[in-house]
């Protein structure tokens, strides 16, 4: 316990800010104050009530205050309201009492929260550029917006939803906006149109890269067949006479092949005789949908090559089982069990039917290497080429030599890649778009399409050095935040700290 005693001859009205000395009363305040050498402290303060002597003064008494050191009605000192504050703001409720008990302060959690609620907004100045994203408040049900000022990096405000209407609405209040750097999000496009006409709108680089990145997979997905080394090739490294390549049939793929060819030439028979497609499936016993690919198909040959293009749940483990051949092991249930650890999903019949041919021809074959995935191709295809390493770049090549979709896609990757870069897309991102419109892959042209309908933006973007990094980074900021109140938190707590950087 700390007494003191106010040493001020007189006191300052808080109304009207006129002295006076005239004294109604005297009281003791205790007020908590930070803790000293692990010890709570609490100051018992002797005050004065003094009587307003502005006879025009709505308040006729009022209680000295000590500059720096108590405020009206408080019960702890500022320079405590302030800790407390900040271990609020740093920790939020439950984690902030238990740090406020180590420093010998009581503080409960929701005195803790309704101290950063009470906090004022910051400040904020003349605003030239702005970032604008959203956010997740409730994944994938609700989302608010945060604005950041792009200069000083610091956030400056949360809208409670990410609304065209919400946006111009903020940004009407705001003048002297000369830039906005966004996402490619059309809701804000149009609140800032509505807002700030004036303004400039630069889409963010990395939104266009990920944009980008998504096509490619979404090619890669398509092209597939491709990622898998020549059947040809394969056979003629590992063994000669083994009859499973693509052109060479097993005796189970023989009897696919001419149930398939047998088919095909019925449902084209009917079809030539004028047949229905309902009406052929009824006969043959077969789907609509297998019927339609039937008759679709200019030679039975079309749907041996699709079937043998599509993949097995057996291809990522067919390394592995050319080694366990080639070591002597040729037990299917053996290795099938052995594959089953290393994730297999499949069956032992499936093991058996593909290693049963490499019983037959001596020596087993060598290993063959693994196909890459869908992901290793698209992050070669979207990766800085001197990122890369020699295998890397070899089994690249050796991807775009088994398909020439990939191929110009990966040409036309590189031309956007050296657009972003050299930040010249005023001159060449229009050709660009023309040229993907033309002769790009679907998913591409999409890309490319959807580029021409934000087309100033996206030319902002790839030409002038504002990017949207900052807001991204106070979005990640938010994410922590939310993670660390476990999701609970409103939006006028989370705005509080979000606002006041720590």
């Amino acid at each position: 316990m700390v007494d003191a005693v106010v040493a001020a001859a007189s006191g300052r009205c808080p109304g009207c800010e006129t002295g006076s000395a005239r004294v109604h009363s005297r009281y003791s305040r205790r007020l908590a104050d930070t803790a000293i050498s692990g010890r709570a402290v609490v100051l018992q303060l002797r005050v004065r009530r003094f009587f307003c002597p502005n006879s025009d003064c709505a308040t006729k008494t009022f209680v000295e205050q000590v500059d720096g050191l108590t405020a009206k009605w408080a019960r702890r000192t500022n320079q405590l309201a302030s800790m407390l504050s900040s271990i609020g703001l740093a920790l939020a409720g439950r984690a902030g009492s238990r740090l406020a008990v180590r420093l010998r302060v009581a503080a409960s959690r929701d005195t803790l929260l309704r101290l950063v609620r009470a906090l004022p907004d910051p400040p904020v100045e003349q605003l030239a550029v702005l970032g604008v994203d959203d956010f997740a408040i409730r994944r994938g049900h609700v989302y608010g917006t945060v604005v950041v000022d792009m200069q000083s990096h610091r956030p400056i405000e949360v809208l409670a939803d990410r609304t065209a209407a919400t946006l111009a609405a903020w940004l009407s209040e705001r003048a002297g906006v000369e830039v906005v750097c966004r996402d490619r999000a059309g809701a804000y496009a149009e609140g800032i149109r509505a807002g700030a006409p004036d303004a400039i709108q630069v889409a963010d680089r990395w939104h266009l890269w990920h944009n980008l990145a998504q096509a490619v997979d979404k090619t890669v997905v398509a092209e597939r067949a491709a990622l898998r080394p020549d059947p040809d090739a394969t056979a003629a490294q590992t063994v000669p006479a083994v009859p499973i390549a693509v052109g060479q049939t097993g005796p189970l793929e023989g009897r696919l092949a001419t149930r398939t060819q047998e088919r095909h030439a019925m449902v084209r028979a009917r079809i030539e005789r004028g047949d229905s497609i309902s009406a052929i499936s009824r006969e043959l016993g077969l789907d609509r949908k297998t019927v339609r690919r039937f008759a679709r198909a200019g030679h039975g040959d079309q749907l041996l090559v699709e079937a043998r293009a599509r993949g097995s749940l057996l291809d990522p483990f067919k390394a592995y089982l050319h080694e366990r051949l080639t070591a002597g092991c040729s037990d299917a249930a053996a290795l099938t069990t052995e594959i089953i650890a290393l994730g297999y999903r499949g069956s032992a019949k499936t093991v058996r039917r593909y290693i049963q041919p490499f019983r037959e021809h001596l020596p087993p074959p060598p290993p063959i290497p693994a196909a890459p995935t869908v992901r290793q191709v698209t992050r070669w295809m979207t990766c800085r080429p001197d990122r890369l390493t020699s295998n890397e770049q070899r089994e690249l090549k050796q991807v775009l030599a088994r398909s020439r979709t990939l191929a110009l896609t990966h040409r036309q990757v590189r031309e956007f890649a050296d657009i972003m870069g050299t930040r010249i897309g005023s001159g060449r991102l229009q050709p660009w778009i023309t040229t993907v419109i033309g002769t790009g892959a679907p998913a591409l042209r999409s890309f490319a399409r959807g580029l021409g309908n934000d087309l100033d933006a996206v030319i902002n973007g790839l030409s002038l050095p504002h990017s949207s990094g900052a807001v991204e980074g106070t979005v990640n900021r938010i994410k922590m935040l939310k993670r660390q109140m476990f999701g609970r938190a409103g939006l006028d707590l989370l705005r509080k700290r979000v606002l006041h950087p720590n």
